[in-house]
């Protein structure tokens, strides 16, 4: 029999009190679990349970498991410190006596710094982005592409198709600039600043042929550059190009919480299957 405190039973070594940011189904007796319900978390079998009796002694649950959509930014984090741990290490190694000081008025690597920014910018849009989290805004952060090292920031379910975002946090106007189109052949470039960052939108599609090929071609699937603290305009501003949305985040928000063609019952399937294909970075 399970020991009890505060009226709730004792937890299972792999599980974690929480409330829900989904609706689920206990996996021991079926009751179904509303949005912010309490209840109690596996992490092993990734299934939920009340949180007022114990855990099923034996048997496998029948219930699709609660997918955590995970931590924002959390791969482009582990990398800035592990680049700036070993930065102080080569530097404490190499002058005992003189490290700390040496450490204290140099800056890190510019490299260095830019999976930093790259991990404010990724923390700061996934944290809003939780916060708006519902059953018809399901979401999953920083999802490795098996068979490779990249990540894909932020992935959105939402009845009008699956959002693949890719945060940034450059400085600078975003703009599209288009060449060509009457002899040459159209091109079209994104900038920030003046700087070319046209890749940015290679690197989007690449992940959007990533994910249609985890559902398939039946479901919509947006690409999305979603620019944190750039030097948006006033008035406009937002642009796409070659299928891909450029835009800053409280554009991004209605879009993810608009009415759409898929059935709120699906976006759980669709949720899982992406959650399955893609683990965490």
């Amino acid at each position: 029999m399970f020991s009890t405190y505060d009226g709730r039973v004792a937890l299972e070594p792999a599980e974690k009190h929480l409330r829900l940011r989904y609706a689920g189904t206990c996996r021991v007796c079926g009751l179904a679990l509303p949005v912010r319900a309490e209840g109690i978390y596996d992490r092993v079998t990734k299934t939920v349970r009340c949180a007022m009796h114990g855990a099923a002694p034996t048997g496998k649950s029948t219930v699709m498991g609660v997918v955590e959509a995970d931590t924002p930014g959390a791969s482009a984090r582990r990398e800035f410190e592990r680049r700036k741990a070993k930065r102080e290490g080569q530097i404490r190694a190499k002058h005992p006596r003189m490290g700390g000081l040496i450490l204290a008025v140099s800056d890190e690597r510019q490299s260095t710094k830019a999976w930093d920014r790259g991990a404010v910018g990724e923390e700061k849009l996934g944290s809003r982005l939780n916060e708006l989290a519902s059953e018809t805004l399901r979401l999953l952060h920083d999802r490795r592409i098996p068979g490779g090292r990249a990540n894909i920031d932020h992935l959105a379910v939402t009845p009008t198709g699956i959002y693949v975002i890719d945060a940034k946090k450059y400085r600078g106007r975003p703009h599209l600039r288009t060449e060509g189109g009457l002899v040459r052949p159209r091109v079209e470039r994104l900038l920030v600043g003046s700087r070319d960052r046209t890749k940015l939108v290679d690197g989007v599609l690449k992940h959007v042929d990533v994910v249609r090929r985890v559902l398939g071609d039946d479901l919509p699937v947006h690409g999305v550059l979603c620019f944190v603290d750039a030097d948006w305009p006033m008035i406009g501003g937002a642009f796409t190009t070659r299928g891909v949305q450029a835009l800053w985040p409280k554009k991004l928000y209605p879009k993810l919480q608009a009415a759409g063609p898929l059935a709120v019952d699906s976006l759980a399937d669709i949720h899982w299957r992406l959650a399955s294909a893609l683990p965490p970075a």
